[in-house]
């Protein structure tokens, strides 16, 4: 695929970014786009391995065709190289942005540190998709005359209803925000993506006839025995939105925060809404002037640490209690899987102080008011090591740890209640279906996404969300045409 010595020919390329100095003075992306031309070659350098390890079942969920639009866009054909990548992905401007590229990791030549520039190749298709006019309405051609409810408009609702929609369904989707999008628009900060391109796909989608009905929190304005009672099926797709509780001492003191109000607080003032959310409820925070600690290694810490440096932060210092891991893998044993190596996200490389195999052992306050966190190195099994305990100073604190299941109120409040859905035996109460119908114990009920498999990345919700639209597909008309 693409040219047969493009990767003995072409060094590997990826977008350029803007200086972290320049970058952290707004909140707009700050990726530098490549040419056609630069694009182009990079696609070229899509080799002929034979096993195709990057779609499949180590690179991506969604199964895209990599080496076949990778070929397409070599040879200038970017009208087939869309349409080839939207049979698999819904919204490949998403995953271009903020995918961190399993396919990539599983490419044969990165083997030799050189894998090709997948993401980056994607990102140009979706972008120059959009600058042909190739992305527009596709509504059905014959209405089937069933009513589907979705609830949940993150990236597995979305996917479910445009996919349900152009099959013909009346698909109507309740979310509780102000607009739609779920955690890709309030969670995910607008330097990573955009939320202009989630509106360009709901207008796209209310071409195709997708109702959205936002501000309705289903479970407290509307219950789901009243959608079960109105719709031919329920599809949810709520996110997975309880931290995961750390149980640090200290962490009621007024400073400490979870991450997720922080990072939707900040989303809200960029798009122009209120700070104050329906799930998310709390009085401004800001890191301008502050000391700031954030506790976690993972993705969402990264984005408090890009936040908070954009908000006029003194000192970032971020604290992974996982040993600062190798700069580089031992590819015969981990390759085609994701490796545990040394990796710095652009949030990090603004300036962020990291420790690692460090534990957070107390928040300390005076007056009730955050003054600084106490930490101390810990051994391979996590155990502190005596006398190593050493004081950060800090006005403010993030917890990044991770969520431990859906919101415990209004849709699994109902749920779990009057009725009484089957939830997964961990302490996280995910609901529980399969991932071949993505039925629930509840007739037909359905569930994808965060809620069923767990706190996850945006492109397993598009896989599931897609998977579920053709069950419940299945399931009104006796058989489908929506891939899987």
């Amino acid at each position: 695929m693409g040219k047969v010595t493009g990767f003995l020919e072409i060094d590997r390329q990826v977008h350029k970014y803007q200086p972290a100095s320049d970058r952290i003075r707004h909140f707009r992306e700050f990726t530098l786009p490549m040419s056609d031309k630069e694009v182009e070659k990079q696609a070229a350098r899509c080799m002929d391995c034979g096993i195709p390890y990057c779609h499949g079942p180590t690179g991506c969920p969604i199964h895209n065709q990599i080496p076949d639009w990778n070929d397409l866009v070599y040879n200038g054909d970017w009208d087939s190289a869309i349409r080839n990548l939207h049979s698999t992905n819904n919204f490949p401007e998403f995953t271009g942005r903020i995918c961190p590229a399993p396919c990539e990791e599983a490419c044969t030549l990165n083997l030799e540190d050189i894998p090709v520039a997948i993401k980056t190749v994607e990102q140009a298709i979706a972008d120059k998709a959009y600058e042909t006019g190739h992305i527009r309405p596709y509504p059905p051609e014959r209405k089937t005359g069933k009513r589907v409810a979705i609830i949940g408009s993150g990236p597995a609702g979305m996917a479910a209803a445009q996919q349900l929609g152009r099959a013909g369904h009346d698909v109507h989707v309740y979310e509780r925000e102000s607009r739609p999008g779920g955690l890709m628009r309030y969670g995910i900060p607008d330097f990573k993506i955009e939320k202009h391109y989630i509106d360009r796909r709901i207008e796209q989608m209310q071409g195709e006839g997708v109702t959205f009905h936002c501000g309705v929190n289903v479970g407290v304005d509307k219950t789901v025995s009243e959608l079960l009672a109105e719709y031919d099926a329920v599809l949810y797709c709520g996110g997975s939105e309880t931290p995961r509780p750390a149980n640090i001492p200290g962490d009621d003191l007024s400073g400490v925060y979870d991450a997720m109000p922080y990072l939707v607080q900040q989303n809200r003032r960029v798009g122009g809404e209120p700070i104050q959310s329906v799930a998310w409820p709390s009085h401004p925070i800001i890191a301008s002037g502050q000391h700031v600690v954030v506790v976690g290694g993972g993705d969402t810490a990264s984005d408090c640490i890009g936040t908070a440096f954009r908000q006029g932060a003194v000192r970032v210092t971020q604290l992974d209690i996982r040993p600062q891991p190798p700069e580089k893998e031992d590819k015969l044993a981990v390759w085609p899987y994701w490796a545990t190596k040394m990796r710095t996200s652009s949030s990090q490389a603004e300036g962020a102080e990291r420790e690692f195999q460090v534990a957070t052992l107390e928040f300390i306050g005076e007056d009730g008011q955050l003054t600084g966190v106490r930490c101390c190195e810990v051994d391979e099994k996590r155990k502190p090591i005596a006398g190593t305990e050493f004081v950060i100073r800090a006005d403010l604190a993030f917890i990044a740890i991770g969520f431990a299941g859906p919101a415990a109120d209004s849709v699994m409040k109902e749920l779990d209640g009057e009725i009484k859905v089957v939830t997964d035996s961990r302490r996280s109460k995910n609901v529980e279906a399969n991932d071949r119908d993505y039925r629930t114990s509840v007739d037909r009920l359905y569930a994808a996404g965060d809620v069923r498999r767990g706190q996850s990345l945006v492109v397993w919700a598009i896989r599931e969300g897609r998977q579920a639209a053709r069950s419940i597909d299945e399931a009104l008309m006796g058989s489908t045409v929506l891939p899987r």
